[in-house]
C-alpha cells in the first residue's frame, strides 16, 4: 500500500537498525554466568517466558495466505510459549515486489467484474461504500476512480505538510492529522492496488513485525537473520526462539541456541525437515491457522517444565565445594599428624619391619631355625 510518514519511517528504521549488530560469529560460549545484583534480577525477569520470532521471508512467504491473518495466527501459536517481545521478518527487495499467483487470480476476476458492472451485464446486491466520506457507488470502478481524485489527494498534501514542518509545527500536524491518515490508511489498503507487491511489508508492520530489507545477493537474508539471532542469544533477550523457515542453513543456529539452553520452534512446511530435527517443536502453516499449534504448545511447555525441575534436581559433583562442606583436607591432614605422632617408637618398628623382610619370601622357615627362635 502506500507508505505514509516516509521520513519519520526511516528514521525509526535507522534507529531499530542501529541495534543490530552484523559483525557477530557463532563462536559463543555455551552457559554464562550473570552478574548477580539488583540488574541481574530485573534482567531475567523481564527475559523469563519470552518469545522472540523470525520469520525467513525468501524461504517461506505467506504465498497462500493473507499476510496480516497469517501474522494474527502466528503471533496467536507464539503467545503460548510465552510472552512475545519482538518478531523480526528479513527478505530481499525481489520477495517484495513479487505477486504470488492465488493474489493474480484475485486482482484478474475483480477486473473482469469491473468490466461486466460497467457494461451492465451484472450488479451487485449492495453498494459499494467510501470508508473516508461514506458516499455510495453502484459499481467498484466508481469508488476507486472517486477514491483516487479526492482522497488520495487530500492525503498527498497532509504528507506534504508535515515533511515540509519542523519542530514543534511538525508535532503538532502530526497529531492534528493522526485520526484522519489512519482512516485513509485503513480505507485504502481495501480500495487501491499496490504499486509494487501485493502490499507484504506494509502488513506485517501493521501487524507489528520488524521488516528488514536486504539486497538481492544470495544468501544475503539468511546472514541478516541469522545475526541477528545470534545477538538476541547474546543480549539473552529471550528464552524461547521461533523460526519460520525450512532452509537447512539454520540449522547450526538453533543448535547454538540449545547449547545456551534456549527453547526452539520451528514453522515449515516439510514434514521431516532438518530444522523441526533439530528443534523442540515443529509445526506447518496449516497448524498455525487452524490453531492446533496452539493447542498443542500447551503439552511441549509442560515438557519443557518437567525437564527445567529435573534439571535443578540433578547432582553434580564439584570437589571445591565439597571440600568447603566436609572439609576433606583438613581430616586427612589431622590423621597424617596423628599416625606421625602414635607411630613415633624411636625407630624399633622400622628395625623389626627391616629384619622381617630380610629372607626371600618362597623360603620358609626350616625347624632349625624355629628351634634357634625358641632358644632365644
Amino acid at each position: 500500500m502506500l507508505h505514509l510518514f516516509p521520513s519519520i519511517n526511516n528514521s525509526v528504521q535507522s534507529i531499530r537498525f542501529k541495534t543490530l549488530n552484523p559483525c557477530i560469529s557463532l563462536s559463543r560460549l555455551c552457559h554464562f554466568k550473570a552478574k548477580r545484583g539488583f540488574d541481574s534480577l530485573n534482567q531475567t525477569s523481564s527475559v523469563q517466558n519470552s518469545v522472540a520470532v523470525f520469520w525467513d521471508l525468501d524461504n517461506k512467504p505467506p504465498n497462500a495466505f493473507p499476510p496480516f491473518e497469517a501474522v494474527v495466527k502466528l503471533k496467536t501459536a507464539a503467545s503460548s510459549f510465552g510472552v512475545v517481545r519482538s518478531m523480526v521478518a528479513y527478505a530481499n527487495q525481489h520477495s517484495f515486489s513479487y505477486v504470488p499467483k492465488a493474489v493474480r487470480e484475485q486482482r484478474r476476476e475483480r477486473k473482469l467484474l469491473n468490466q461486466l458492472e460497467n457494461k451492465g451485464v451484472i450488479k451487485s446486491i449492495d453498494p459499494y461504500v467510501c470508508k473516508v466520506c461514506g458516499r455510495r457507488f453502484y459499481t467498484n470502478e466508481k469508488l476507486v476512480n472517486h477514491f483516487k481524485q479526492i482522497h488520495e489527494r487530500e492525503h498527498q498534501k497532509r504528507v506534504n505538510q508535515i515533511e515540509s514542518a519542523r519542530g514543534s509545527r511538525r508535532v503538532k500536524l502530526v497529531g492534528k492529522y493522526s485520526m484522519k491518515m489512519e482512516k485513509y490508511k485503513n480505507a485504502a489498503r481495501e480500495v487501491l492496488t499496490p504499486k509494487v507487491g501485493y502490499g507484504l511489508a506494509d502488513e506485517l508492520k501493521r501487524a507489528g513485525f520488524w521488516v528488514g530489507t536486504v539486497s538481492n545477493r544470495p544468501q544475503a537474508a539468511d546472514v541478516a537473520l541469522r545475526d541477528h539471532m545470534v545477538d538476541v542469544m547474546d543480549k539473552r533477550k529471550a528464552e524461547c526462539l521461533m523460526l519460520v523457515s525450512d532452509d537447512s542453513d539454520f540449522v547450526g543456529v538453533l543448535k547454538e541456541a540449545k547449547l545456551r539452553c534456549l527453547k526452539t520452534v520451528v514453522v515449515g512446511d516439510a514434514d521431516d525437515g532438518a530444522l523441526k530435527r533439530v528443534a523442540d517443536a515443529g509445526f506447518s502453516w496449516t497448524e498455525i491457522l487452524k490453531g492446533k499449534a496452539k493447542k498443542e504448545a500447551v503439552s511441549v511447555v509442560g515438557k519443557w517444565k518437567d525437564r527445567d525441575i529435573l534439571k535443578k534436581l540433578e547432582w553434580t559433583y564439584d570437589p571445591e565445594v565439597e571440600r568447603k562442606l566436609y572439609g576433606s583436607e583438613g581430616m586427612f591432614d589431622d590423621e597424617s599428624e596423628d599416625l606421625d605422632f602414635d607411630g613415633n617408637d624411636d625407630g624399633n618398628s622400622s628395625d623389626y619391619i627391616h629384619k622381617e623382610d630380610s629372607g626371600a619370601w618362597w623360603e620358609l622357615d626350616s625347624e632349625s631355625d624355629a628351634d634357634s627362635s625358641k632358644s632365644q
